[in-house]
């Protein structure tokens, strides 16, 4: 199992363990609107603790990325925990709120309220306590808010550019929930470790939310480059932009990723390097045009512009102890693979390549030179063409590559194509910790 899943369920795990050991969802006597009130609390930690760890997340902070498996991995996890979170918000607003419109409706008999227990209150919840309603009207249009930016987030007709702005916003409405959460969460449960661990995530995902919204976030890893070359092949609707770097780029590894920005009202989009680091100090990247951004950069971008770079990002290293590996570039997805051939030129090649690269367009001035690199780099490559070669698939890879057994898989491409490659591999023996994929997928 991947380290992101198991964080997932370890942190579900530890949240619910500790809210036990301060409450219970069976409380006596049980009924509609004890059950509630329990529910209300456990749903309300639950959300709030998830929303706090994508908030953190989404600092790319690079210590971070080893233990998840790059930063394609850790957005993964980002977008998972948003979800249900969001589940949790939801079934949490529909106890609160809707159970008040079904007393509202004569659906539900509202219990007498009892006396209070006579002990004394502190100032600090007596405080909370008076704050109560403003707490609820204001957390509920946070709810709002934060559940439409969510949804938002996973429409993926939705421009990128509009998303990386709406996105954003959600740092506002987590910091109305935060406060939401203080003056709501029972008061008791701040001397217990339920508490404790509340109170630890939400001052991190208060610190990532302030970060968010004043812009810091990478603000250290950010280098200036300026455009020095641009070729496009027009055939492939692929642009290659060569960015010379300043000296706040410290360099990369083969596979890495950055984040490019054109135009600050756009923001940062992310883009995989196709260079080896060397004394020239420059990146290249490979951009298809596949939407409204990467389709005008041929026309945006032009030479001697100056550029902010924030990276490198990912863990894609093509570092393993495998005697072979085999290579699958499907596509624009054979961009880290040119990063490496080159990288292989400039290094000694103790490990035997294959490398396949499955396209539906053929520019011969951009194969030849894969072709020439691959040479170079002393790697076997395999070339099909759509409409011309059969479709890739692992049988095929397997009966060209018949010590697969020892070999790792590195894959870059079209997420379903990677996931049956991946199966049918695990399926006839391969470990599935020697099969890597990059998910270039941030949202």
């Amino acid at each position: 199992m991947k380290n992101s899943k198991i964080l997932f369920i370890i942190l579900l795990l530890i949240l619910t363990i500790v809210w036990f050991l301060a409450d219970t969802l069976a409380p006596e006597p049980f009924t509609y609107f004890s059950f509630r009130a329990v529910f209300v609390q456990y749903s309300g930690v639950i959300a709030m603790s998830l929303m706090s760890v994508a908030m953190l997340l989404a600092l790319r902070l690079k210590w971070i990325e080893p233990y998840l498996d790059g930063l394609d991995k850790m957005y993964r996890l980002h977008k998972w925990l948003g979800i249900t979170a969001a589940i949790f918000a939801i079934s949490h607003w529909w106890m609160a709120q809707g159970t008040k419109w079904m007393v509202g409706w004569g659906w539900l008999e509202k219990p007498v309220r009892k006396a209070g227990s006579g002990r004394e209150l502190s100032e600090i919840e007596s405080f909370f306590r008076s704050q109560r309603g403003l707490a609820e009207s204001v957390g509920e249009w946070a709810f709002y808010g934060a559940i439409v930016l969510i949804v938002l987030a996973l429409i993926k007709y939705f421009p990128y550019h509009w998303f990386v702005k709406t996105h954003k916003l959600i740092a506002i409405s987590y910091l109305v929930l935060v406060y939401h959460t203080i003056v709501l969460m029972k008061f008791e449960y701040w001397a217990q470790p339920v508490g404790w661990i509340m109170a630890f995530m939400l001052l991190g995902g208060t610190i990532s939310a302030i970060l968010t919204l004043t812009g810091k976030i990478g603000a250290s890893r950010k280098a200036q480059g300026t455009v020095s070359k641009l070729n496009y092949y027009p055939n492939l609707k692929v642009l290659e932009t060569t960015i010379t770097m300043d000296e706040n780029w410290k360099g990369h590894e083969a596979g890495q990723f950055a984040y490019v920005t054109v135009d600050k009202s756009e923001g940062a989009h992310p883009y995989t390097i196709a260079s080896a680091w060397d004394d020239k100090k420059e990146l290249v990247f490979i951009t298809k045009a596949l939407g409204d951004h990467t389709s005008r950069l041929k026309d945006k971008l032009k030479e001697g512009m100056n550029l902010t770079v924030e990276g490198p990002y990912g863990c894609f290293d093509f570092k393993d102890e495998q005697e072979h590996q085999i290579w699958v570039g499907a596509g624009i997805g054979i961009t880290p693979f040119i990063a490496k051939l080159k990288q292989r030129k400039q290094s000694p090649k103790n490990i035997n390549v294959d490398l396949f690269h499955p396209t539906a367009e053929f520019e011969e001035t951009a194969i030849e030179q894969l072709k020439k690199d691959a040479k170079e780099a002393g790697v076997n490559i395999h070339i099909l063409v759509s409409g011309k070669d059969k479709r890739l698939s692992a049988e095929q890879i397997r009966s060209e590559v018949p010590d697969w057994k020892s070999s790792s898989i590195w894959f870059c491409g079209p997420q379903g194509f990677g996931q049956t490659l991946k199966e049918d591999f695990i399926a006839n023996g391969l470990d599935s910790k020697h099969f890597h994929q990059e998910i270039f997928q941030m949202r």
